[in-house]
């Protein structure tokens, strides 16, 4: 079955899959964006569905969510916790298993299987109001037809939220030279800058899916907290976007 998995992208993550939730170990960075990915998240699947209320402790009861490209789960755990019914896929078995046990560790419902998404839409009728793709697309082969099964996944009126890399110099400098050779913020050879992906050509592949942008942030570095935070004007490296299915 043909698929948009790069074998060799697999291998990389592999090699630091035991290591998803040390939260100082290899994935460190995933870490310190999650608190500010997953607010971007809520603020749009509030701005998309009216029903969900943004003071309760569970706003997402009512939503089912697939993340593609789970990981270990940093993204799905928290999701759960307010309310989803969360489904996490990856291609990477050992991240997926990591992943099914610190869930149950903690008490949590979480769906995961190790598959891409092409077969987990061959497989499983169910489509999704929250499609996730975070930090992936970066990492696969023929990203047009890797969105075309996302968009895929979801529901008609439902939300797709993407974020990735964009293809500028100052994504060169600093989302590969400097974060993989100077900082250490990852290990060498995560990214390759020319499957970096503008938002303006992210955008109009959706487009191309009947897809319509509804939110997008910038998620730059903080000089005051040495964390991350979400801007509007600087989309240039690391970026979130939005989509609403027609």
């Amino acid at each position: 079955m043909s698929t948009t998995v790069k074998e060799k992208e697999i291998k990389h993550f592999q090699a630091d899959s035991k290591n998803w939730w040390q939260e100082t170990g290899p994935f460190a960075p995933l870490h310190q964006l999650n608190p500010v990915r997953l607010r971007f998240i809520r603020d749009a699947i509030a701005m998309n569905f009216s029903d969900v209320p943004k003071s309760n402790h569970k706003p997402l009861k009512n939503i089912n969510v697939l993340d593609v490209g789970c990981g270990g789960g940093l993204t799905c755990e928290p999701l759960a916790r307010l309310g989803a019914s969360v489904t996490g896929i990856d291609a990477d078995a050992q991240a997926i298993k990591i992943a099914q046990g610190h869930a149950q560790s903690n008490g949590l419902s979480i769906t995961y299987a190790s598959k891409p998404v092409e077969t987990h839409l061959k497989r499983v009728r169910a489509r999704y109001d929250v499609v996730l793709a975070l930090e992936i697309i970066e990492h696969v082969d023929h990203p047009d037809e890797f969105i075309g099964s996302v968009v895929q996944a979801c529901t008609p009126g439902g939300v797709i939220i993407m974020s990735t890399l964009s293809k500028t110099i100052k994504s060169l400098v600093l989302g590969v030279w400097a974060a993989e050779y100077v900082l250490g913020w990852v290990s060498p050879g995560t990214h390759d800058w020319h499957q970096f992906v503008k938002p303006s050509t992210l955008n109009k592949m959706m487009r191309v899916q009947g897809c319509t942008a509804i939110d997008a942030a910038g998620i730059v570095v903080d000089p005051l907290t040495r964390g991350f935070k979400l801007s509007r004007t600087d989309l240039d490296v690391n970026y979130i976007m939005a989509f609403r299915k027609n």
